[in-house]
C-alpha cells in the first residue's frame, strides 16, 4: 500500500511541476515560448530528482506505465503489482493537473486544444520513452545513486532535442489532455503518442537489457 501511494503520490507532484511551471513560464514569458520551455523543462528536472530521491526507496519512483511494464518484464515488479501500479499513476498524474489548475485559479476540468500529431512528433516519443529506459537501466547497472540526477537531466536534455518534448509517459499524456494550458496535448493526439511511449519503451528496454548484461558478463569474465 505504501508504495501505491507513493506512485499516486509522486506522479501527481510530478504533473502539478509539470503543468503549473508551465503555466506560470508561459504568463512571466509575456509570448516568449523559447523562454517558457526552459522554465518548464527546468522546473520539471528540478521535480524528478527529488522525487525520485524521496519515493524510490518506497516504490521505485516508476511515476510511468511504460517503466513499471518493462521493469515487469524484467522480472523487478511482480506483474501482479503492474495494474494496481499504473491505477495509482494515472490517478495520481490526473489528481496533479486538477491540483496545478487549482492553484492558478484556472477551470479544474478543461480539454486541451494543444495539437500535437505526425509521425515527427512520434518518432520524437519512440525516441524520448527509449532512452529514458536507457537512462534507467543504465544507471541502475553503472552508478545506482546516481540514477535521480540522471534521469532528471535526461528529461530537461529531451525537451530540448526532441520535437515534441518529450512526454514519454503514458500517464503523463494522457492527465495532460485534461489541461488547455502551454504542457496540454489535444486528446485526439493522445492515443498516437501513448503507442509511440510504448514502442519506445520496448526498445529502450530490450536494447538496456541486452547491452548492459552484455557488459556485466564481459566484466565478470
Amino acid at each position: 500500500m505504501r508504495a501505491l501511494v507513493a506512485e499516486a503520490i509522486g506522479s501527481a507532484l510530478l504533473l502539478a511541476v509539470v503543468v503549473g511551471s508551465g503555466i506560470m513560464g508561459q504568463t512571466l514569458a509575456a509570448g516568449n515560448d523559447a523562454v517558457a520551455l526552459l522554465a518548464n523543462a527546468l522546473a520539471t528536472g528540478a521535480g524528478l530528482l527529488v522525487l525520485i530521491t524521496l519515493f524510490a526507496p518506497l516504490s521505485g519512483a516508476h511515476f510511468n506505465p511504460a517503466v513499471s511494464l518493462v521493469m515487469a518484464a524484467r522480472g523487478e515488479l511482480p506483474w501482479p503489482r503492474v495494474l494496481p501500479y499504473l491505477a495509482a499513476q494515472v490517478a495520481g498524474a490526473v489528481a496533479g493537473v486538477l491540483l496545478a489548475h487549482a492553484m492558478f485559479g484556472l477551470p479544474l476540468l478543461q480539454e486541451s486544444q494543444h495539437l500535437r500529431s505526425g509521425w515527427p512528433q512520434w518518432l520524437a516519443e519512440v525516441t524520448a520513452t527509449a532512452g529514458l529506459l536507457l537512462t534507467i537501466l543504465g544507471g541502475v547497472r553503472h552508478a545506482r545513486d546516481k540514477v535521480p540526477l540522471l534521469v532528471a537531466l535526461y528529461i530537461v536534455a529531451a525537451y530540448w532535442f526532441t520535437a515534441s518534448t518529450s512526454f514519454a509517459n503514458p500517464a503523463v499524456t494522457l492527465a495532460r489532455s485534461l489541461s488547455d494550458t502551454f504542457a496540454g496535448i489535444a486528446p485526439a493526439d493522445v492515443g498516437g503518442f501513448v503507442l509511440a511511449q510504448l514502442v519506445g519503451a520496448a526498445i529502450g528496454g530490450a536494447l538496456g537489457g541486452w547491452l548492459f548484461a552484455a557488459e556485466q558478463d564481459t566484466a565478470g569474465a
